[in-house]
């Protein structure tokens, strides 16, 4: 998966859309800028989010952030490989996904943006 693969919010993260499924992860541009990643804050299987809701939390050696989640939907899985190895995101951000969501209104994509789109954002 790369960054052409993806659907995006302009808060930086990206959605990979499988069916009815989705795998959220963060782009290279917010790993980049938050530096090297040291914490994840995730959510639980199971958890249920609406478009926009805080999902999870990311914290670096610079900052710490909130991820919003790009679309509306319950946890299937969490990448807990994240728990001890953070670091995961910063080396391969379109690799790892952070979680991954079964969708509740898969026309919510509609308002996502493509790649074009996203980087006219930076």
């Amino acid at each position: 998966m790369n960054k052409n693969d993806v659907l995006y919010l302009d808060t930086h993260e990206w959605v990979f859309i499988e069916g009815n499924k989705a795998k959220v992860g963060i782009s290279s541009y917010a790993a980049m800028h938050l530096g090297d990643i040291v914490f994840f804050d995730l959510p639980s299987v199971g958890q249920s989010f609406k478009k926009g809701d805080v999902f999870a939390a990311v914290e670096s050696v610079k900052s710490a952030s909130d991820l919003y989640m790009p679309l509306s939907g319950k946890v299937l899985a969490v990448n807990t490989a994240l728990d001890q190895e953070p670091q995961l995101i910063n080396e391969d951000p379109f690799g790892n996904f952070i979680v991954e969501i079964e969708l509740s209104n898969p026309e919510e994509s509609n308002s996502l943006l493509n790649v074009t789109d996203y980087e006219a954002t930076l």
